[in-house]
């Protein structure tokens, strides 16, 4: 099944209302671009996904060798400079997980956090269609 946003942009600086059917957020630019900073903005997004989706894969794989571990607390960072051939984004990932594990066992847990599907996905071929007019369905 597709993964499905929907977004409603509001009037005030660049505020959005971003929602998945069940779950609603706010996004937003800063001040500097003219937003309202009320919101996380759309690179933050990103980078958001990426961050939460290597916290949860760290989780995920230590409980599947039930290996006890507390937190799992990581800092991502990105700088995008514009290049000839376009954009180019540098990203920095740091990773603190808390528990009585070895050296080894972190290593692992790491390996596996660099491996997450979204960490894939971005590394993946994409192919994302010209926006089209989005039509209202008729309310009944």
């Amino acid at each position: 099944m597709a993964t499905e946003i929907k977004i409603t942009n509001l009037p005030e600086g660049y505020q959005s209302i971003i929602t998945n059917g069940t779950h609603s957020i706010v996004g937003d630019e800063p001040v500097k671009s003219k937003g309202t900073d009320l919101g996380l903005s759309p690179s933050e997004l990103v980078l958001s996904g990426l961050a939460m989706c290597k916290v949860a894969t760290v989780r995920f794989i230590a409980r599947k060798y039930n290996w006890e571990i507390g937190n799992v607390v990581a800092e991502l960072s990105q700088e995008v400079k514009r290049e000839a051939k376009g954009l180019t984004t540098d990203v920095k990932v740091k990773i603190q997980i808390e528990g009585n594990i070895t050296e080894e066992q972190k290593e692992k847990l790491l390996y596996e956090a660099d491996n997450c599907y979204i960490h894939r996905q971005i590394l993946g071929d994409w192919n994302i269609e010209h926006a089209t007019d989005l039509v209202e369905a008729p309310l009944v």
